[in-house]
């Protein structure tokens, strides 16, 4: 895949090769820009049936058969009489702009306009021009072009291999594929590596590693460390320009409208022209001024009756970090720096906080702290190198930041984020809804997700309802290419939809395929007794879901019996 994708990025037209990357994603810009293409199915079918001459009746037929618009769109459009004496050339120019022109219909007869655009580019469209356009307006495109894949595409086509983590680099710090590409084809390494963090370009964050104890935390810092309080918010990443202020969450969605009151504090706070500054934004008691459980904050993600929830639900944005100040990326500079750079450029107070860290030197001083981080709600712990080397790695993850939680008292550390794959029918009192849903993480190295549990309890009656809702805008007639399955779920999932699981512990697996041997030849590792927590990550994309990598060094810290094989589907 990645040598197709190569030798066609090389010879593609340089002043297109921008549209044409964010086009192989299905998408028509970065994740960071607003605006979602996006139509319905019943819709892009009546385009299909205007311009194939087919009645709707027919159309509709088929798409029930194949369940693909797509499709439906190559097989009528290739029955179709010759329209080709008024045809025009369906270039990547036309194409951008008649899809701008559809995701950008607004307001009324706005669905008369989208159908009637797609149907003046399915006129002149091939049969498989066909089939990707209507895949692409319906967010099907899915022809496993990852960002990864791309990413190692550029570094054949345009680099070499040595060359391949300096273009990731530059993608991390800027979240624009596009920008990327077009840089290497027109200026090749030199300008890759002159691109640069800046407001309004989002940085891909930092993550951190995790360890069993307070103890061999301290120990892995050197002994001596930072550690500040770990909040039960939502993780902002704020661009603060001379005019502008604007809230990025993890995925990269524009949080400025959920937040206006904490983006008009941070102006008024910033000392500095421009800055990009990272924190988490947390629901407090408007009487007792107490930290609330994370589920308050989320009522700041609604779309509607925002004056409302500023009203009802008081947030404070509690700073850790300053990727960027004034011109100044400082990305690379160490931890103790960049903290020094919020607490001397924003003036402290109201909804602009810092977080509470301390600087320790003993098992003792971490444990002290940490029972206060859980006296003041919080969910534990972050501790962080102020070694010289402590930088702010975007898109990494690593043991300069090492997360520690009141969770991993208990049976497993942490619990998981996963990405859902596919989905078994019910039976008795679930009978005619999804009844268990299969499970998998991320593997970077290979971009694929690979199955870890079959997850059936933690569901209540309203969230069995809504699944369909969900997650059936995802469904798939076969295994998605990029997961790797032995199950065979009732129903496949393009992985989308990310969940928060707990479970009692990893083990090796027969069945499932994450880290197949990786520790033992012929088996994977699965996770026993998984659970629902309630939380539907809407925070996170399926690729910042949990890794393979990170189960197998939790798998590493227990106490495990090497030799056992367990099935690990709900009991």
């Amino acid at each position: 895949m990645t040598d197709i994708l190569a030798s066609f990025l090389a010879g593609a037209d340089k002043s297109e090769l921008r549209s044409i990357v964010y086009l192989s994603q299905g998408k028509l810009h970065p994740d960071f820009v607003p605006g979602v293409l996006g139509m319905a199915d019943r819709l892009v079918l009546k385009a299909i049936s205007f311009t194939s001459g087919t009645s709707e009746t027919d159309t509709e037929r088929l798409w029930i058969e194949t369940g693909d618009p797509g499709k439906v769109a190559e097989t009528l459009i290739s029955k179709k009489k010759q329209m080709t004496l008024f045809s025009e050339e369906l270039t990547v120019e036309r194409v951008v702009k008649g899809l701008t022109a559809i995701q950008d219909a607004d307001g009324k007869d706005s669905q008369d306009r989208k159908m009637k655009t797609l149907a003046n580019l399915l006129h002149d469209s091939g049969p498989l021009e066909a089939r990707y356009l209507c895949r692409t307006v319906t967010g099907r495109m899915r022809v496993g072009a990852a960002d990864m894949t791309i990413l190692d595409a550029l570094a054949l086509a345009f680099a070499t291999k040595e060359d391949r983590p300096e273009i990731e680099r530059a993608f991390n710090v800027t979240c624009d594929i596009g920008l990327v590409a077009e840089t290497i084809a027109e200026g090749g390494m030199d300008a890759v590596r002159g691109i640069r963090v800046s407001v309004d370009s989002p940085v891909k964050v930092m993550l951190a590693e995790r360890l069993p104890s307070v103890s061999q935390i301290v120990e892995r810092m050197g002994g001596r460390c930072a550690i500040e309080y770990k909040y039960d918010g939502i993780r902002v990443q704020a661009h603060i320009g001379k005019d502008s202020v604007r809230l990025y969450s993890r995925r990269l969605e524009d949080l400025t409208s959920n937040f206006p009151d904490i983006a008009d504090s941070l102006r008024k706070a910033c000392g500095y022209g421009e800055a990009i500054v990272e924190g988490e934004c947390v629901a407090v008691d408007p009487e007792t001024g107490f930290m609330l459980p994370f589920q308050n904050v989320t009522h700041r993600r609604k779309k509607h009756g925002m004056e409302e929830a500023v009203r009802d639900v008081p947030v404070r944005m509690f700073m850790f970090d300053c990727l960027y100040r004034d011109g100044e990326d400082m990305t690379p500079r160490p931890y103790l720096e960049r903290r020094g750079a919020l607490e001397s450029g924003f003036r402290l107070g109201g909804q602009i906080q810092m977080t509470t860290m301390r600087i320790v030197e003993s098992e003792e001083e971490g444990e002290e702290f940490f029972a206060s981080a859980i006296g003041h709600r919080c969910e534990g712990i972050m501790a962080k190198s102020v070694a010289e080397d402590s930088v702010y790695r975007a898109g990494s993850r690593g043991f300069l930041w090492i997360k520690y939680k009141k969770d991993y008292q208990q049976a497993l550390t942490d619990s998981f984020d996963l990405a859902v794959v596919g989905a078994f029918y019910g039976m008795g009192k679930r009978a005619g809804r999804y009844g268990a849903l299969l499970m998998a993480a991320y593997d970077q190295e290979t971009g694929r997700f690979e199955t870890v549990c079959k997850l059936g309890t933690g569901f209540d009656d309203a969230f069995l309802d809504g699944m369909p809702a969900l997650l059936d805008g995802t469904r798939m007639e076969e295994k998605p290419r990029d997961v790797d399955a032995e199950m065979v779920p009732d129903v496949w999932f393009d992985p989308a939809v990310v969940l928060e699981v707990v479970a009692a512990e990893i083990t090796l697996s027969p069945i499932h395929t994450a880290a197949r041997d990786m520790i033992k030849e012929g088996s994977g590792l699965g996770i026993r007794f998984p659970r629902f927590t309630g939380r539907v990550r809407d925070d996170k994309t399926p690729e910042q879901c949990t890794t393979v990598e990170e189960i197998a060094e939790m798998y590493s810290m227990q106490a495990h019996d090497s030799d056992g094989l367990s099935d690990t589907g709900p009991e």
